[in-house]
C-alpha cells in the first residue's frame, strides 16, 4: 500500500509522565506521510500560528483515497498536498472529504478538495450550517460583537482591533461545495467496505464528529482529544449565554464510555498516542483544578480579562486575546451555572463575576 508512504510499525513506545505513550518515532514532513495502521496514512501539514502543524488522514477506499480534514487554505497546505498526491496518494483520486468540525485548519481546502475530484463533502449538520454561515459573515462587525467584547472588559482601542480584524474566516477557507452529506453520531460510514462508526463531541465546536474503527481499535479524535494542550472552550459573541465547558465536560464522560481505552488515537494536533482514558480524565481533572483556582480568584469581583492569569500559563498576546477572552467567560459561565458564583453588571453594561 502507498510506495510513497514510510511504514512505521509499532516498536518500543515513548511514554509521558500523564501514562500516554507514543508509538511512533518519525513524523512526516509536509507532503509525506507515515502507515499508522491498516489503509490509514498520516499527514502532517504546516500551519502559520503558533499551533504549527495539523495532522490528516488519509483512508484507503477502494482505488482511490478517503481525507480526514484538509488543513487551511494558504500556499503551503496547496503545495503539501500536490506533493502528497502524487507521492505517498500515489496518483490515486479522491473520493470523499470528510471533516471532524467547521475550523478553518481543519475545512479550510475542503471545498477546494472536492471540485477538484468531483467529490462529496461529510460532516455534521451544525458543523456545515455554521461553516456557512461564516463564509457569509464578512462584516461589518455587528455591534452586539462589540457590546459582548466591551462587557468582558476590553479597551476602546481592542474593540476597534477587533472590528478591523472581523470577517476574516473566509480567508482562510475555500468556497465549501453548496450541499453536503449529513454526518450523525452513533451511525456507521462505511469506508473500503470497513465500518467506522461516528462518535460525537461537544464544547469545542457545534458538532464535532470523531471516527472509531472497531475492528482494530482505530480512533480518529480530530479536536476533541488532543495529547499535550487542551482544546479551545469558548463563549463566542453570537451565543454569549453558552455554557460549552458543561458541554465539554459531558463529552468527555461519554468519549470514556462509547470509545475504550485500548484505541490508537489519531488527534489532530500532536502525535498519535495510546492512553485514551489517562487523557480524559487529565483533562478533566485540568478543568476542575481550573474552575477551583477561578473561585478563589472571584473572592473580589473580576472582569473576564482579570482573570487570565489563573487560567493561562503564559501572557496573552492580541492575536490570542477573542480565544482567551471566550476561554474566560467559558468557565466563569461555568461556576455561575453550577451555583459557586454570580455575574453582575455594571452602570457601563461591564460584567465581574464573583464567588458565592
Amino acid at each position: 500500500m502507498a510506495e510513497g508512504a514510510a511504514v512505521m510499525r509499532e516498536g518500543e513506545a515513548r511514554s509521558d509522565r500523564a501514562g500516554l505513550t507514543y508509538p511512533f518515532e518519525a513524523l512526516p514532513k509536509p507532503g509525506d506521510a507515515i502507515v499508522v495502521a491498516d489503509g490509514v496514512l498520516w499527514l502532517r501539514f504546516p500551519l502559520p500560528m503558533a499551533l504549527d502543524h495539523i495532522n490528516l488522514w488519509a483512508l484507503r477506499d477502494g482505488e482511490g483515497w478517503a481525507i480526514v480534514d484538509t488543513g487551511l487554505d494558504f500556499p503551503a497546505s496547496r503545495e503539501a498536498w500536490e506533493v502528497a498526491l502524487s507521492g505517498p496518494l500515489e496518483g490515486r483520486p479522491i473520493t470523499q472529504v470528510i471533516c471532524t468540525h467547521m475550523h478553518p485548519d481543519h475545512v479550510g481546502l475542503a471545498g477546494w478538495l472536492c471540485a477538484r475530484f468531483d467529490v462529496p463533502l461529510k460532516m455534521s449538520r451544525l458543523e456545515y450550517v455554521t461553516l456557512r454561515m461564516l463564509m457569509a459573515d464578512t462584516g461589518p462587525a455587528p455591534e452586539s460583537g462589540a457590546q459582548f467584547y466591551r462587557a468582558c472588559g476590553w479597551s476602546g482601542d481592542q474593540v476597534e482591533d477587533w472590528r478591523g480584524r472581523f470577517g476574516q474566516f473566509a480567508k482562510a477557507v475555500s468556497e465549501p461545495p453548496a450541499a453536503y452529506h449529513r454526518l450523525t453520531a452513533g451511525e456507521i460510514l462505511l469506508i473500503d467496505g470497513r465500518a467506522w462508526k461516528l462518535v460525537g463531541g461537544d464544547g469545542h465546536s457545534p458538532e464535532h464528529i470523531c471516527l472509531l474503527r472497531e475492528d482494530d481499535d482505530v480512533f480518529i479524535a480530530g479536536d476533541q482529544v488532543l495529547p499535550r494542550i487542551s482544546s479551545n472552550v469558548s463563549v463566542w459573541p453570537t451565543e454569549p449565554e453558552a455554557d460549552p465547558l458543561a458541554d465539554w465536560l459531558t463529552s468527555l464522560d461519554r468519549l470514556e464510555r462509547e470509545v475504550p481505552d485500548r484505541v490508537l488515537v489519531l488527534p489532530s494536533h500532536g502525535e498519535p498516542f495510546r492512553g485514551l482514558h489517562a487523557r480524559l480524565q487529565a483533562l478533566r481533572r485540568g478543568h476542575e483544578t481550573a474552575l477551583t483556582r477561578l473561585v478563589r480568584r472571584l473572592s473580589e469581583p473580576r472582569r473576564a480579562v482579570d482573570v487570565f492569569g489563573t487560567l493561562f500559563a503564559r501572557p496573552i498576546s492580541a492575536g490570542l486575546l477573542s480565544m482567551a477572552t471566550g476561554e474566560s467567560v467559558a468557565h466563569l459561565t461555568c461556576l455561575v451555572r453550577q451555583g459557586r458564583a454570580i455575574r453582575e453588571t455594571d452602570a457601563e453594561g461591564v460584567w465581574r463575576w464573583r464567588a458565592v
